[in-house]
């Protein structure tokens, strides 16, 4: 009988063959997960999967840079080690891989392995069962032309020395992961810019013809009401269709007003919701999927009142449900505008609630005020969800 052979590893000029095709493999599976993500987070997610993948890291984080705030906040992350899922140290502080950011010192030609101060005072502790035995990381730059955007970091137990092909394909997937990352932003951009355009011309319309058409009916009956006398059976009839016109005008003005006015401190709402998520997850590292979609115009009264409602939700987050994620939303359903905040936290009876102080009289009125109504819904350890709806025909 013969003899079965053992086989050998490639080696030589095979081995380097495989591998090359490994990471050309790699580098197309990034370059297809990236083109589908439309929002940063989705795309910082599919680049850490990725990186798992390549370089069998056992967990990994990303930080961007919010543009309007400067601060740093958690986009994504991929299997924390106990000590960091604690939302409080996955905050936007400042850490040594965000210091080599901001003075310069971590270049794409530069990849630091760094010991991780957020992980340090476990190591110190010696809690190895809350650290995985992790304590150092790789952080990788993420730009895009000249401009810097965050940081990616990468750990495993017994941190190696990286090869530079591995080296080479950590910077290709970031910069890949940077120019997504500036897509998504520029279409969100997009999209904030056609809507401020809808909302001048909307403004616009209504300046020339019901503002003008409401002065032009107004004067026409007081030049009428002029030349009657006084005791003029018609004179009733003209001075309601006067105080009519006049009503009208102010209505119209109001909603010129309303639709020029800077709310939200000359964002539109989607770029407001998208800002407050953002300084909510730096300062308390609780980190919010956001998922907006295109609802078009929408009057400054009713903007207002929905980003002080996710406000106020957010806020209650913060102080009571002890929550690790959470969610905010803004879409459109059977002819309304919805409005969902949910968190996976500590949840708490509604009997009573109002006078705890969790604010939720305060949500339903500015849902009251905005022409809909607040749905809340919460049960102990099953966290919280608030949805509001707005009849479309209403805004």
């Amino acid at each position: 009988m013969a003899r079965a052979r053992r086989s050998r590893p490639p080696t030589g000029k095979t081995a380097r063959r495989l591998s090359e095709t490994r990471a050309l493999n790699v580098l197309k599976e990034v370059a297809e997960a990236l083109n589908r993500a439309t929002t940063e987070q989705t795309a910082a997610s599919e680049a850490l999967g990725c990186m798992a993948e390549l370089l069998g890291v056992e967990t990994g984080w990303v930080w961007l840079r919010d543009p309007s705030s400067d601060r740093f906040y958690n986009a994504a992350a991929r299997n924390l080690p106990p000590y960091l899922e604690e939302p409080v140290r996955m905050s936007g502080g400042s850490c040594w891989c965000l210091e080599l950011f901001r003075t310069g010192h971590l270049t794409s030609r530069n990849i630091d392995v760094v010991e991780c101060t957020r992980l340090l005072p476990a190591v110190r502790s010696k809690l190895d069962a809350e650290t995985r035995g992790l304590r150092c990381h790789a952080s990788v730059l993420l730009s895009v032309g000249d401009r810097q955007l965050g940081v990616m970091n990468l750990a495993m137990r017994g941190w190696r020395r990286l090869t530079r092909q591995e080296l080479d394909l950590l910077t290709t997937i970031a910069n890949q992961l940077g120019v997504a990352i500036e897509r998504a932003r520029l279409s969100e951009q997009s999209i904030q810019h056609a809507r401020a355009d809808e909302r001048a011309r909307i403004a616009r319309d209504v300046h020339d013809t019901l503002a003008q058409g409401f002065t032009a009916v107004a004067l026409q009956i007081e030049a009428g009401l002029s030349h009657l006398e006084a005791r003029d059976q018609a004179r009733p009839a003209l001075g309601k269709a006067l105080d009519t016109a006049r009503q009208s005008l102010d209505e119209a003005r109001r909603s010129i007003r309303s639709l020029r006015s800077p709310a939200l401190e000359n964002r539109s709402l989607p770029e407001a919701l998208g800002a407050l998520s953002r300084q909510f997850t730096a300062d308390t590292g609780v980190r919010v999927r956001l998922e907006i979609a295109d609802v078009g115009a929408l009057p400054g009264d009713v903007e207002t009142e929905l980003f002080g409602i996710a406000s106020e939700a957010l806020t209650n987050i913060r102080k009571h449900a002890s929550a690790r994620e959470a969610s905010l939303t803004l879409d459109t359903l059977r002819g309304r505008l919805r409005l969902t905040v949910a968190d996976t936290g500590s949840g708490f009876r509604l009997r009573g609630a109002r006078s705890r102080g969790f604010g939720l009289a305060g949500i339903e009125d500015r849902a009251r005020t905005a022409g809909g109504r607040a749905d809340i819904r919460s049960r102990p350890g099953r966290g919280t969800t608030i949805t509001v709806t707005i009849p479309l025909a209403s805004t």
